[in-house]
């Protein structure tokens, strides 16, 4: 019984350190879920499950060591034991120390963000040594402490298991080996539990605090990787040529036979001929949400509404770069699982405004401060017919280089250098500008505005900095001959942080967009619109009737619907007015009326769940049956 005291004794190790995390986490985020009328405390049981499924799988390695080495083995098995024990210890020491910060700014549990970037080393090495110096520090204290402690008092711990004969081990492997595979699945009926087993309130923070992070981490890494085939399965089942008609029906877009190779492309006539080829710009500003719009941070911005055409209600896809990008250049929504820009499917032949305009004869590019392979940018762009990138390494001297690449400042001045040089030539072109400057760690030059927060890298900093860009490029702009031939766009790509305790935070998707264009009337729209909304808004101001699917209508549509799509993590949420269905995988799907910035749970409206459902189905063929063209 030696063997099942000691894994028993590693089990209870195990899940108390999960327990520890989760009680802090319980402290210390209590009063977003003590009012929201649910048994909180169901949150350790349900919580025990998460941890109970963790532990269990992690102590397979070990029951296997334990019960098949031979006793001549038994020192060697025994380093082995415990070298394993202290790496998973320790990375679960770091991984409930990363919680915390990680839940600060993105308001869930870690999850694939966690694990997404490190396929960029620099870039994000340099941020958390920025950001996070002092939860940095604490975790490897604790761990370098845990380490020290545990080599000191496990000898020889394993040698007393490891020395008894291998037969009577072996013989205790099997009814263990149920027991841990009972404690991976939790579960007795026909499937097995999983992460959806820690949603049991309408609360999201309530859920975040009892998901365990380490099986978040590891779940939505293989949900991302099976997103194409079995993961889109459990939002729903829905027939293609329902899922498409509904969709249609909802963007009142009349587009071709489903059948077709391109399902959405339609021809739409432009509201403002012209003869002349004008430019299209679109400043993508990174994490600038709505709720900065104010004249002690964003003061350019604010001057430039007066001058064109304001977005009051815009709404951005998701809460990545990755799905802005895909609203403003192809009009295109948030996918299931990773964005367009990243996946195989959509490297080539997939609509952007460049495979729109090239045949019109324009030069397309994508300009950008920092290194462009970031997200993949690079090979999106230049894949689906852009003929420039422009990146750090094509500045010269440039006046600030911050850790996400040289400023906004510096993007400004290489725009208005390059448009203004294809304008001589007598090129047409479209281009995507993409800033940096208000991303974390805030690193932005001095001198340039006075700082909001006296010495302090922080986002209303950084923010107002990125303003000043913004107003620097159109004062320089407004000086050159190009200016009056092009529609500008300013619009973000979403929100800094998206947070809150509703089950999709949809006032967190609220950003800023506005069309400047020669002729365009100053105004102000009031309803509801989305990324590849503002997208259709731009090109029908370019002058021309142009055929494309981009998932959008022009506001001067008398057809546009008042609609936006929104992704948080797993959730999606169907905006129709005031009315909003959310839908999550596993989960039933729940409809809510949106009052004072919030969800208020209303009857279920089948319609409008449908076609939620439908929107999630239909990205994903889209995207899987190369579509979208």
């Amino acid at each position: 019984m030696q063997m099942v005291k000691k894994l028993l004794g590693y089990y209870l190790l195990i899940v108390g350190l999960f327990f520890t995390g989760r009680l802090l986490l319980f402290i210390v985020y209590f009063d977003r879920f003590s009012q929201s009328g649910e048994n909180y405390w169901l949150s350790f049981m349900y919580g025990l499950k998460m941890d109970t499924m963790v532990a269990s799988m992690l102590l397979i390695i070990p029951l296997i060591v334990l019960s098949f080495s031979p006793k001549a083995w038994a020192k060697v098995s025994n380093i082995f034991l415990r070298v394993y024990f202290v790496l998973v210890f320790g990375f679960i020491i770091y991984i409930e120390n990363a919680t915390f910060p990680f839940f600060t700014q993105y308001d869930v549990r870690p999850n694939f963000k966690f694990v997404e970037y490190l396929e960029y080393p620099v870039e994000v090495f340099n941020m958390i040594i920025a950001d996070y110096k002092l939860a940095l520090g604490i975790a490897f204290i604790m761990i370098g402490l845990f380490v020290w402690f545990f080599w000191r008092k496990t000898k020889e711990s394993f040698l007393p298991v490891l020395q008894q004969p291998l037969l009577k081990r072996a013989l205790l492997f099997f009814p263990l080996a149920i027991l841990l595979f009972i404690g991976i699945r939790s579960s007795f009926g026909h499937r097995p539990a999983n992460i959806s087993d820690a949603m049991y309130s309408s609360n999201r923070i309530l859920n975040e605090v009892t998901k365990n992070s380490l099986y978040s981490v590891g779940y939505a890494y293989y949900a991302n990787k099976k997103y194409e085939t079995k993961v889109i399965k459990q939002y729903g089942e829905m027939s293609i040529v329902e899922v498409l008609q509904r969709m249609q029906n909802v963007l009142a877009i009349k587009g071709n036979d489903l059948n077709a190779t391109s399902v959405f492309s339609r021809m739409e006539k432009t509201h403002f001929p012209t003869e002349k080829k004008k430019n299209l710009v679109i400043f993508l500003q990174e994490s600038l949400g709505y709720q900065f719009i104010t004249p002690q941070i964003t003061p350019e911005l604010l001057k430039l509404k007066k001058e064109g055409l304001w977005f009051n209600e815009a709404y951005s896809n998701g809460t990545r770069s990755v799905r802005g990008i895909a609203g403003v250049t192809a009009g295109f929504l948030a996918v299931p699982g990773k964005g367009v820009l990243k996946r195989t499917k959509s490297q080539s032949d997939f609509f952007t405004f460049s495979s729109l305009l090239q045949p019109l004869g324009y030069h397309t590019m994508f300009l950008y401060g920092g290194e462009a392979r970031f997200d993949n940018m690079r090979s999106w762009f230049l894949g689906n017919g852009f003929n420039e990138v422009i990146e750090q390494k094509d500045y010269t001297d440039p006046k600030f280089v911050a850790t996400w690449g040289v400023s906004d400042e510096d993007l400004a001045a290489k725009g208005n250098t390059r448009f203004s040089a294809l304008y001589k030539e007598g090129k047409p072109f479209a281009a995507l500008m993409f800033s940096s400057s208000n991303h974390s760690p805030f690193d932005i030059p001095s001198g340039r505005v006075e700082a909001l927060k006296k010495g302090e890298k922080c986002v209303e900093n950084a923010i107002q900095y990125a303003d000043y860009a913004i107003g620097k490029f159109f004062e320089e702009a407004k000086k050159m001959p190009y200016y009056k031939d092009t529609v500008f766009v300013v619009i973000a790509d979403h929100n800094i942080r998206v947070y809150g305790d509703d089950v999709v935070p949809i006032n967190m998707f609220h950003i800023p967009a506005l069309i400047i264009a020669e002729g365009l009337e100053t105004n102000t729209y009031d309803r509801l619109a989305s990324q590849p909304d503002v997208l259709a808004t731009a090109i029908d101001l370019l002058g021309k009737d142009l055929k494309y699917p981009i998932l959008g209508k022009s506001i001067f549509s008398d057809e546009k619907h008042d609609v936006v799509l929104m992704q948080f993590n797993e959730s999606y949420a169907l905006r129709i007015k005031d009315r909003v269905a959310v839908i999550r995988p596993r989960q039933a799907a729940k409809t809510f009326k949106y009052v004072d910035e919030h969800l208020v749970p209303v009857a279920h409206d089948t319609q409008l769940e449908k076609d939620a459902l439908a929107f999630v189905l239909g990205l994903n063929f889209l995207y899987s049956k190369q579509r979208f063209r």
